[in-house]
């Protein structure tokens, strides 16, 4: 087994604050690629997809299942007004 150096020894709170620095600073400078609706949809799913194939998804119950559609509900009639 390879041994972690440099960005992968790092703890994962530190990782996620530089790749965050990074990401904003992609975005100032227009280089980040920006997801169309139909590109998040399709790359949501393709996550969606795998998470289940590894066992990694979450199993939502009835009742957080119609939590989830109610809240979802409630914040898209707020964006309709």
């Amino acid at each position: 087994m390879a041994s972690k150096q440099g960005f992968g020894s790092m703890d994962e709170q530190k990782q996620r604050e530089i790749a965050s620095k990074g990401g904003k600073a992609a975005h100032a400078q227009g280089k980040a690629h920006e997801f169309s609706s139909e590109e998040a949809r399709e790359q949501g799913a393709k996550g969606g997809r795998a998470a289940h194939e590894s066992g990694n998804a979450h199993e939502f119950s009835s009742e957080e299942a119609r939590k989830a559609g109610r809240k979802g509900g409630q914040q898209s009639q707020g964006r309709n007004q």
